[in-house]
């Protein structure tokens, strides 16, 4: 949940299949957690689905009560428990015998944007190792405004550009890389992005081990993030955006 903590409230939904927590900010950025039921020791939904709006940063507050980092041999059990529309989330946190109980109101949840992003649409897509990009966003200008990303089937392959204070730098990534973990691209795609946009991501890329990069037609961009857990179960953080403005030749 610190990967999308990007907003004050969150939207969350419940199906049978786990709990998809998202933020959206101005419209231009929406991210979400999938926490899968499997990651549940126990996770029961009686209705089909349910949907309510509620304040993240008192949500991450009440489950680190004990501590953001357990103490060696003790563990924090947590018991989540929503009545329906209009009841509070209640959360029971218990850790070596002492028991806390929270709850926090719920809201009428807000109209997301669908950003109709369905793999059918997908044009270009690549799978990297997280360190990988870790390593861009550290060697990247960061007093630029926009983020260029280039995906082609031909050279440069995977381009990410930053035009700073300090001029243009380019950071390419070979088809072959060893951080590359699957290369597919039909055509040349060359957008932009807000670096302010995409700063909150980069919780969820500390967090990853990998990193899904894809583009449709219009050039909305999805950055969807592999995380592991510490019992080794995977999550996944999903971040879209919208392109700043469409770049039609690429800046060499």
């Amino acid at each position: 949940l610190r990967a999308v903590h990007c907003q004050e409230h969150a939207t969350c939904f419940a199906t049978t299949n786990g709990l998809r927590v998202t933020v959206e900010d101005a419209k231009c950025i929406q991210a979400n957690a999938f926490i899968q039921a499997e990651v549940f020791q126990e996770f029961t939904v009686q209705e089909e689905a349910v949907t309510f709006r509620i304040n993240l940063s008192v949500l991450l507050d009440c489950l680190t009560i004990f501590g953001a980092s357990s103490v060696p041999g003790t563990s924090t059990a947590l018991r989540m428990r929503y009545r329906g529309y209009g009841y509070p989330l209640m959360l029971f946190l218990e850790e070596g015998g002492v028991v806390t109980v929270c709850k926090i109101n719920t809201q009428e949840p807000e109209e997301l944007m669908d950003f109709d992003f369905c793999s059918t649409k997908v044009v270009n897509k690549i799978i990297l190792q997280s360190e990988g990009l870790r390593e861009a966003f550290a060697e990247l200008d960061m007093t630029s405004e926009v983020l260029q990303i280039t995906m082609s089937p031909d050279k440069p392959y995977f381009r990410l550009s930053t035009f700073g204070n300090a001029g243009s730098a380019h950071l390419d990534y070979p088809r072959d890389s060893d951080l590359m973990e699957a290369f597919h691209c039909n055509q040349t795609q060359t957008n932009r992005y807000k670096i302010s946009l995409l700063k909150p991501s980069t919780k969820a890329l500390a967090l990853s081990c990998k990193v899904s990069i894809r583009t449709d037609a219009q050039g909305f961009l999805s950055l969807q993030y592999m995380i592991r857990n510490e019992d080794g179960q995977i999550c996944f953080v999903e971040y879209y955006c919208c392109p700043d403005e469409d770049v039609s030749e690429v800046e060499q």
